[in-house]
C-alpha cells in the first residue's frame, strides 16, 4: 500500500493514509503566521512502523515550505523536534523555552 499525508484543512488537521484508511492524525489550531500542533495519534493498527514519524517529519515539512511558525503542543511532536534538530528553527525563539527547546 502507498503511505501519505494531506493535510485537511476543513478539519484542522494532517492524516497519514496507508491506502484509503487513515493511519493516524495531527490536530492544529492555525493562527495568523502559526500553527499549533495539539494532538498526534497513530491508530492502534498501524502502530510499531513509524507511520507517527513520518507523520510528523512530512508535516513540519509542509509547514516550513508554508513559511508558518510551529507551536509544538503535542508531546509527541515536541520530542521529535527536540530529537531532529533541523527542525528547530520552525518554533520561534522566544517560544522554545516554554516548550523546553533550545534556545
Amino acid at each position: 500500500m502507498s503511505v501519505t499525508v494531506h493535510d485537511h484543512p476543513e478539519r484542522s488537521r494532517y492524516e497519514i493514509r496507508d491506502g484509503d484508511e487513515v493511519a493516524g492524525f495531527i490536530d492544529y489550531r492555525l493562527e495568523p503566521g502559526r500553527i499549533a500542533l495539539v494532538h498526534a495519534e497513530t491508530l492502534a493498527d498501524f502502530s510499531g512502523r513509524g507511520l507517527g514519524r513520518q507523520l510528523v517529519r512530512e508535516t513540519l515539512d509542509d509547514l516550513r515550505e508554508r513559511e508558518l511558525a510551529v507551536l509544538p503542543e503535542c508531546p509527541f511532536v515536541k520530542d521529535f523536534i527536540a530529537s531532529n534538530a533541523e527542525y528547530l528553527d520552525l518554533v520561534p525563539g522566544d517560544e522554545r523555552r516554554r516548550f523546553g527547546l533550545p534556545e
